[in-house]
């Protein structure tokens, strides 16, 4: 059975890492494949690692993301507006391939107050599962398995999410995973302070991993 080769992925989520947002990133970091996105991060530092990297990025939004943000053009008085990484793939709801590797993406969490946008409540989440569906299924008529990589921002339900409403996980993620065994599910939304907070979980098929707030990860596409 053929097996591709792995994928070399800088994953970030929710924090500007000093590290990273600095002139020694490709130091720190190595040769990569691709960036990927968790969410809750301002664009500019996206749009920083892409440009320092120089590598395909993708990306979900968070549920603090700004609808727009506004960034210095040519003259001191000229400002535009971002409303997403420039030239980043947005992957809410698509899929894409990147060489062998396989992703798509659900962005936001779990809706805990009335903004307009970037939160979902589980039923509305299932909705954006259904809505993604026909193009995994396209994945499987032509690669032979729907994805290896679900990029979110939240957690699964019941997996490395919190009791309060706002940081808990969805359930739809858990039909998500036994409907489609994606490789790994990778999210950011819960922060860590402490080294003992488990952040990486098995469900069914798939690795369930936190990646708040980078990690430098070999993903394997599925066979």
């Amino acid at each position: 059975m053929l097996q591709y080769p792995s994928m070399r992925a800088l994953v970030i989520s929710d924090k500007v890492e000093p590290v990273l947002y600095s002139a020694g990133i490709n130091r720190h970091i190595g040769k990569i494949d691709l960036v990927i996105s968790c969410g809750d991060l301002p664009h500019y530092y996206v749009d920083y690692i892409m440009t320092m990297t120089g590598r395909p990025t993708y990306f979900v939004h968070g549920n603090h993301a700004r609808e727009v943000e506004y960034h210095s053009g040519a003259g001191a008085d000229n400002w535009r507006a971002v409303s997403e990484p420039m030239g980043a793939v947005n992957l809410h709801m698509c899929t894409a391939r990147q060489d062998s590797l396989l992703l798509a993406g659900l962005e936001g969490s779990i809706r805990y107050n009335n903004a307009p946008r970037f939160q979902y409540t589980d039923t509305e989440m299932l909705f954006n599962i259904l809505k993604l569906a026909p193009k995994l299924i396209v994945n499987r008529m032509r690669y032979g398995r729907y994805l290896d990589v679900l990029v979110a921002h939240s957690p699964p339900w019941g997996i490395h999410d919190q009791p309060d409403r706002p940081h808990q996980g969805f359930k739809s993620f858990l039909t998500f995973m036994k409907w489609f065994r994606p490789r790994y599910l990778l999210h950011g939304h819960i922060h860590l302070y402490r080294r003992d907070v488990v952040t990486q979980t098995r469900y069914l098929d798939t690795e369930v991993i936190n990646v708040y707030p980078y990690r430098i990860m070999e993903l394997e596409p599925g066979e």
